[in-house]
């Protein structure tokens, strides 16, 4: 899997002529007008720089594997994946670790949900150089993926690796795995499915152990009711292992949905 965690630098695509769109056919800029979203964002678009072999993906595998999170229609995720049981993942990074899980389990479809277009460029390009047919990229805000664009019960599991902790206090609303998160979640995946989230992020790892311990619709798979050794099938990233170089402590945190209580909504 070296070849996974290692693509050759390329460089960057030629300039674009004033108001051509930056990637034809590939994903959309804004896909759901998020100007008219008023709540509270938990994700951080980032700009940087696209290679030609990631802008080359985009415009290429795009249409067949690529879709835009719009809030307009209902996936059909049975004919989307050819009938594989599916898992959503919310923010992939750079994508080595989604191939690298997608190429473990081809039996298992990945939905693999981010903003960052780079990184959907190199999950494109990685999952069509290593024949992955699993692999599915959302371009956009996974909330309204869950909530506009996923039927109930749909997922087979639900995985939420490192995401942004934002550290100061002021930020704490921003970040993803609140109670009302939760609902949704719980809304989407199909019962006995597993929501998987892992940081290195003490008090983050804190705050999700106690809204998901809390939480009506989901158990703990830990008996102790703590934080969970680290899956086979959660790959070791480049970046994660620099990490526990430092001493930084990584959690991962393994809670099943069960059968939702009687008068409980989660819309």
């Amino acid at each position: 899997m070296s070849d996974l965690l290692n693509p050759p630098p390329e460089p960057s695509p030629p300039q674009r002529a004033k108001g051509e769109p930056r990637f034809p056919g590939g994903p959309a800029a804004d896909p759901a007008g998020s100007h008219h979203e008023r709540r509270i964002r938990s994700f951080q678009p980032r700009r940087s720089r696209v290679t030609t072999g990631q802008a080359d993906a985009l415009e290429r595998l795009w249409p067949r594997w690529g879709l835009d999170i719009d809030g307009q229609r209902v996936l059909d995720l049975p004919t989307l994946f050819d009938g594989l049981p599916v898992v959503l993942e919310i923010g992939f990074g750079m994508g080595e670790a989604t191939a690298q899980m997608a190429a473990a389990d081809p039996s298992t479809g990945i939905l693999a949900s981010d903003v960052h277009t780079p990184g959907q460029g190199n999950l494109l390009r990685l999952a069509e150089r290593n024949g992955l047919s699993n692999i599915r990229v959302a371009n956009g805000d996974a909330i309204i993926l869950l909530r506009e664009m996923l039927k109930p019960d749909s997922l087979a599991g639900l995985r939420v690796y490192f995401p942004d902790p934002w550290p100061k206090s002021r930020h704490h609303k921003r970040r993803l795995i609140q109670p009302e998160f939760l609902d949704l979640a719980a809304a989407r995946l199909a019962p006995d499915a597993v929501l998987h989230c892992a940081t290195d992020w003490v008090p983050y790892a804190e705050q999700i152990l106690e809204v998901l311990t809390a939480h009506p619709c989901f158990e703990n798979t830990t008996a102790d009711g703590g934080y969970a050794p680290r899956p086979g099938f959660r790959p070791l990233t480049r970046f994660e292992g620099q990490g526990l170089d430092k001493g930084h402590a990584v959690h991962d945190l393994l809670f099943r949905r069960n059968d939702r209580p009687s008068g409980h909504s989660t819309g």
